[in-house]
């Protein structure tokens, strides 16, 4: 693709990577390589990264993801699940009275030692695929206080974010308006957070719709970041999309990037 042009400074707060070249069947998961060429086309100076789905502990994938960020111009989330399940079922509600954290499960211990550890500035919380951590995890999230980026979606809804982790206090950063696979009521719902909760964030990843982005970015100018979602999206189509909606300039320079750069400083003009 072409490179775009436009006059903005442009960070991302949703790269997916994928460090074993034999997990890549497909362009849900991307090498760095890849990536770094695609941002640049698109404008983009910085990115927060995360690993693909697996089974078991994230502890390799994370600390392959940190490696892989070393000289490019991108910062590493750490990747972590739990025991319990998100769902709000009635059977989920009795399996979560006796689950219990496993070994390949995310402890306290490691919340500490990635939040001390600075190749990481932040946390990637899928629950629908990996779980969700218990009390205990989410204390340390919020003793430490840094930023949680959250799947949200059918499998894990706007409602299910505000009820398990919302109270906490870390930043929240709500992945395609809550709503993917674009869902319009719940990217509503996930529009409405910011109304009942300043930790709450979206970033605009997969949403496609400009009704909702536009009514966010209006009613909501400092809670807005931007996603790409590469590199299943293109960085260049995500960017477009921002650039085609009717916002003032000035928002749009918050979305792109003074926004993500408040929820994460390392993404800031000084991270370069």
């Amino acid at each position: 693709m072409l490179e775009l042009e436009h006059g903005f400074r442009v960070v991302d707060v949703h790269v997916q990577l994928e460090p074993d070249e034999t997990r890549r069947p497909d362009r849900n998961t991307g090498d760095s390589e890849t990536i770094e060429r695609e941002m640049h086309q698109a404008g983009v100076v910085r990115a927060v990264v995360f690993p693909g789905a697996r089974q078991g502990s994230y502890l390799k994938a994370n600390n392959a993801v940190a490696r892989m960020s070393v000289e490019r111009p991108f910062v590493a989330f750490a990747r972590i699940n739990g025991a319990r399940d998100p769902n709000s079922g009635a059977g989920a509600r009795l399996r979560n009275l006796t689950a219990s954290r496993e070994e390949h499960h995310t402890s306290p211990a490691d919340i500490e030692q990635y939040a001390y550890d600075d190749r990481f500035v932040g946390f990637k919380l899928h629950p629908a695929r990996d779980g969700l951590p218990d009390e205990e995890v989410l204390e340390q999230l919020a003793d430490v206080g840094l930023p949680v980026l959250v799947h949200g979606g059918q499998s894990f809804p706007p409602a299910a974010i505000e009820e398990h982790l919302l109270a906490y206090e870390f930043p929240v950063v709500v992945e395609h308006f809550g709503g993917y696979p674009m869902n319009r009521r719940l990217v509503a719902g996930g529009i409405d957070l910011l109304d009942r909760w300043e930790s709450c964030f979206l970033d605009t990843s997969y949403v496609r719709f400009r009704d909702p982005m536009e009514r966010a970015i209006m009613e909501h100018p400092d809670r807005v970041c931007f996603g790409s979602g590469a590199p299943a999206t293109h960085p260049d189509v995500a960017v477009m999309e921002i650039l085609t909606l009717d916002v003032p300039e000035d928002s749009m320079r918050r979305v792109f990037s003074k926004n993500p750069s408040r929820v994460v400083p390392e993404l800031g003009a000084g991270g370069e």
